[in-house]
């Protein structure tokens, strides 16, 4: 076997590969020998097939085979020991001549190869990166307060519409005099919210509306350009209100109020659980909280902060474009060319960050172990019992939770990139030289909206 590999701009590999009958044939045999003692051919007795019909019958089927798996091998081989950093997979040279696999050979293969661009990416405490942290003030924990009291909260019967009440009542389509329309659309039971109705002149008609009051609106100014808001109200067909302008009458058999839970003990309790003396200890566990969980939006965009830095001192990097689409078409065949034009830009720019990344990942010597996957998985979990108000979640529910999740195939990939992410974060805050910069919330949501 040969191998030969040219790379003349750095970045376009050829690879060619020749394949000889000797690195094949002793493999070839092997599997024949095991398809003659297998073969049931009329006539002759199990193991006592002549060879000269089995060669016929599998022989060039099994050299097929064992050709391509020689040429896999060895080409990946290649690529390993001699370092070569492959973006993509290999592909078949655009010119590479039709090889006759009935004959012993030799074959020669040739393959186009995307090579990453050479450069260093490296940090040093020479570097200067901002590094924001979010004050825990007041409003946020407020905000954090009425959250909770509303997560808690429930809907009360009200004697007079205000805020965000719904109104529930009877519809009644009317005719051009403000009948009731024989025959017109009638519902019962439909749901108004006046504080989402779009048309200012048909909300104001709600204002203080009581239990038994009669309103008179139309549906399609109330909700303009929006036959589907419409149709829901009215529990019809969309096509129905297509050409529709009448007045209904609405009657108010119910105002629902929602009412946050008190501040209490009770309140406490569902949030924290036992334990918790009173409101100030309640709002200085929830500070705490905060201010754990701010650490992460922090960390989020110092990554992206040391991303942009990285990527400015690293400078231009030039790409095999040709061959790199030819990758990204031959990965995406059903989406077609007019995919890989439109995001190709895109690719590349996530492609550099990659390379810059692995480079930034292998200085720190970060290593992914098994308890780190753990680590995020129960953290995600957190997480999402975090958004329905449960911060007290027992250690052995997370514990649950994050072993189904790590079984699961799909999620192993994305618990990986965040636990180098995380691993990565660390390691260049103790690396680079931060400048610190506190800001409130509202300053940090600006600024990642930027």
């Amino acid at each position: 076997m040969n191998i030969k590999f040219e790379s003349a701009d750095k970045i376009n590999g050829l690879m060619t590969i020749t394949i000889e009958q000797a690195d094949y044939q002793e493999a070839v045999d092997k599997k024949l020998k095991e398809y003659r003692k297998k073969a049931q051919v009329p006539g002759f007795r199990p193991g006592m097939v002549p060879m000269g019909l089995i060669k016929k019958q599998y022989g060039t089927a099994v050299k097929v085979d064992e050709v391509n798996r020689v040429l896999g091998e060895k080409l990946y081989e290649y690529i390993r020991e001699n370092k070569i950093q492959m973006l993509g997979e290999p592909l078949p040279n655009e010119e590479q001549k039709p090889q006759d696999l009935a004959s012993d050979g030799p074959f020669e293969f040739v393959f186009d190869i995307a090579v990453a661009p050479e450069f260093k990416a490296e940090l040093t405490d020479k570097d200067k990166i901002d590094f924001y942290t979010i004050k825990v003030d007041d409003k946020l924990i407020d905000d954090q307060v009425q959250m909770y009291a509303s997560q808690a909260g429930e809907f009360v019967e009200a004697q007079e519409w205000s805020g965000n009440d719904t109104l529930k009542g009877d519809l009644r389509q009317l005719d051009a005099e403000g009948n009731t329309l024989e025959g017109g659309i009638t519902t019962e039971g439909g749901m108004i919210m006046p504080s989402y109705i779009k048309g200012e002149d048909e909300k104001k008609k709600f204002d203080g509306a009581k239990p038994g009051d009669i309103i008179t609106f139309n549906p399609k100014k109330a909700y303009p350009d929006n036959d589907a808001e419409v149709a829901a109200l009215l529990k019809v067909q969309k096509d129905d209100v297509k050409e529709m302008e009448s007045d209904f009458s609405f009657q108010v058999t119910e105002i629902r109020h929602f009412q946050p839970a008190a501040v209490d003990e009770k309140l406490f309790e569902r949030v924290f659980g036992e334990g918790v003396k009173d409101e100030a200890d309640f709002r200085q566990r929830i500070a705490d909280m905060l201010k754990a969980q701010l650490v992460s939006n922090s960390d989020y965009k110092f990554l992206l902060d040391v991303r942009k830095y990285v990527e400015e001192k690293v400078g231009d990097l030039q790409f095999p474009e040709a061959l790199l689409k030819r990758v990204m078409l031959n990965n995406n065949k059903d989406k077609g060319e007019d995919f890989v034009e439109k995001n190709f830009e895109a690719s590349i720019k996530e492609l550099k960050w990659h390379l810059i990344k692995e480079q930034l990942v292998s200085a720190a010597q970060i290593k992914v172990e098994d308890a780190d996957l753990k680590a995020v998985a129960k953290e995600a979990i957190r997480a999402q019992f975090a958004q329905y108000g449960m911060s007290n979640v027992p250690e052995d529910v997370l514990e649950n939770y994050s072993e189904e999740q790590l079984k699961k195939r799909e999620n192993i990939d994305n618990f990986v990139e965040r636990a180098i992410d995380l691993k990565l974060t660390e390691a260049l805050k103790g690396i680079v030289k931060l400048t610190q910069q506190e800001v409130t919330l509202d300053e940090f949501n600006k600024m990642m909206q930027g």
